[in-house]
């Protein structure tokens, strides 16, 4: 269930109210009250007395998973409804911080009522109950096992709750991964989803991120500077440049109009390095701006400067052995 998207919100908590919450638990209450009454009609059914004992045992449990049903679905309504009222009208930066601790605190409720209900199911059954009065004498030693058979989940679920409460990364960030520029589009209870540029998902473990780091290109501001490189020869004329330069960047509109520069940062014995920098909204459209300006320049230059493109100088076959001769 995803509580983030923000039209399912107005749908299901700002315009239903309590009614919507009770229509989309229509099915688990349902099912819930049915079993209910046929728990408590069993006696004036006349069931047979040796089928009495199974049937009554079957709608206790029926019963007791519809419950955990019920309480499951009014943890993520709730959270819904609650993390609506939240981020209304305030800033997507803080909007989505709030959107990734509602997700996690949803999951982890929903998972806790899960759980219960399970467990009380069980209990239903003598044998598991003298089961659990002696492992109960032993819990020690069982909750070190299961500790260490279940580390690198208690791992990854406590860097969930460091991740999200710790605002390293939420929903809807732009990220760099491993080398991989991605969006953030679903945090669970023990991994991170990643959608790439090129529509791939990464599924990244929630201990990656708070032991290993990361880039994290919108934390407080989606803009960023992008950077564009020419190889040049040592003939460029570099003023021209800088003027065609800022005159493109003024008409263009992925520009933000904060902060451009063109420099030559660096020289080697047969090119200058030029950077042309540039400020944009945010990371797609950083990435779209300098490969505009990478391939305006370069045209440029092919058709008013062609001397300012790096070349290769080779020497005549004949004038080297001319040279090793003399």
């Amino acid at each position: 269930m995803r509580w983030w998207n923000s039209d399912q919100h107005h749908g299901r908590w700002g315009t239903g109210g309590l009614p919507g919450i009770l229509r989309r638990c229509q099915r688990p209450l349902g099912a819930l009250l049915s079993c209910g009454l046929a728990l408590l009609a069993l006696p004036w059914l006349g069931a047979p007395p040796g089928a009495r004992a199974g049937i009554q045992h079957l709608l206790v449990l029926l019963t007791l998973a519809c419950s955990g049903w019920l309480g499951v679905r009014a943890v993520g309504l709730l959270v819904d409804g609650a993390l609506h009222l939240a981020v209304h009208r305030r800033d997507p930066a803080w909007a989505g911080r709030a959107r990734t601790q509602a997700s996690l605190v949803g999951r982890i409720c929903q998972l806790v009522v899960a759980l219960a209900a399970l467990g009380a199911m069980l209990m239903t059954f003598p044998t598991v109950r003298g089961v659990g009065t002696s492992l109960l004498a032993s819990a020690g030693l069982v909750g070190v096992l299961a500790g260490v058979a279940a580390q690198s989940t208690l791992a990854n679920l406590v860097a969930g709750v460091q991740m999200a409460f710790g605002d390293l990364a939420r929903i809807g960030d732009v990220v760099v991964v491993a080398g991989e520029w991605g969006t953030v589009e679903e945090i669970t209870l023990t991994c991170v989803v990643i959608a790439t540029w090129d529509q791939r998902r990464l599924i990244m473990p929630m201990s990656y991120f708070v032991s290993r780091p990361f880039e994290n290109w919108s934390r407080r501001s989606k803009r960023i500077t992008g950077t564009a490189l020419l190889h040049l020869d040592h003939r460029a004329p570099v003023a021209q440049l800088r003027e065609e330069f800022e005159a493109y960047l003024a008409k263009n509109e992925l520009w933000d109009g904060e902060g451009s520069a063109l420099q030559v940062v660096d020289t080697t014995p047969s090119t200058i390095v030029v950077r042309a920098l540039a400020t944009a909204a945010d990371g797609a459209d950083a990435f779209e701006l300098r490969c505009q300006l990478r391939e305006h320049l370069i045209g440029y230059l092919c058709e008013n400067h062609p001397d300012a493109l790096p070349r290769v100088t080779v020497a005549d076959p004949a004038d080297c052995t001319a040279g090793s001769a003399t």
